[in-house]
């Protein structure tokens, strides 16, 4: 468990609040949600179901987990920073609960589809 927490330990800072916030809102936030996004094309491109529906799983708890972690790490930022950083966040927030429930919702008319023609 001193392994994970020592290997987890800038996402760790990050949830408490404890990070600049350029690192977590660019490095985090924008980079980091790129790239699964592009996993997540990638499963729709080729049709793989299930890896849609772990990717969408994982989707949703990085995007809660890193929303809260720049909504902390605002908190020592310049102010005109903080307002950026928490209204992008705000818009953020409702951007991922539209995309993953939409595409949520097609996955699984997807799935029982698939189910009825077998």
């Amino acid at each position: 468990m001193r392994w994970l927490s020592l290997f987890l330990a800038p996402e760790l800072r990050a949830w408490r609040g404890e990070m600049a916030l350029w690192k977590v809102y660019w490095g985090y936030g924008v980079f980091a949600s790129a790239l699964l996004a592009v996993l997540l094309f990638g499963a729709l491109r080729h049709q793989q179901l299930w890896l849609q529906q772990g990717l969408l799983a994982v989707l949703l708890l990085y995007t809660i987990w890193i929303l809260i972690s720049v909504w902390r790490c605002a908190q020592h930022a310049h102010p005109r920073w903080r307002f950026f950083a928490r209204l992008s966040t705000i818009v953020w927030a409702g951007n991922a609960l539209m995309v993953l429930g939409f595409l949520e919702l097609d996955l699984l008319a997807r799935l029982l589809r698939s189910w009825s023609e077998a």
